[in-house]
């Protein structure tokens, strides 16, 4: 009795073709998709467009969820480490073209790094002219 035999080029071939889809559904793709979005970051990349704009109105353009109170408090507002008096209001007066990036911290994160006072969470400002 013979055993049919894999012919000797399927076995490299097969092995070829799944590596390949394993790559090519990483998505570390050679296109240029832009900016990669983060929900908790916004970079300089995608501040460029915007850069007439102030901080608030950036915001409220790219991450609006940010500016929504949680639990009745808005978030905290800290410029280069420093908190802001005037919460939100603050990020009026910081043009987007000085930014060099802003996150989020949710409210158990940022109490975490800052101490009590940010049940709203926190947006935190990098400029440029650090």
């Amino acid at each position: 009795m013979r055993c049919f035999a894999v012919p000797r080029l399927l076995v490299p071939f097969l092995a070829l073709a799944l590596g390949l889809t394993g790559c090519a559904s990483a998505g570390a793709g050679g296109g240029d998709s832009g900016p990669r979005r983060t929900a908790n970051r916004i970079i300089l990349e995608e501040l460029e467009p915007v850069q007439q704009l102030d901080a608030y109105d950036a915001i409220r353009r790219l991450r609006p969820q940010w500016l929504n109170s949680r639990g009745g408090s808005s978030p905290q507002v800290l410029v280069d480490g420093t908190r802001q008096p005037g919460g939100l209001e603050s990020l009026r007066s910081i043009r987007s073209s000085e930014i060099q990036e802003m996150r989020y911290m949710s409210s158990s994160d940022a109490t975490t790094r800052f101490g009590t006072g940010f049940d709203g969470g926190a947006i935190l400002v990098t400029t440029r002219r650090r």
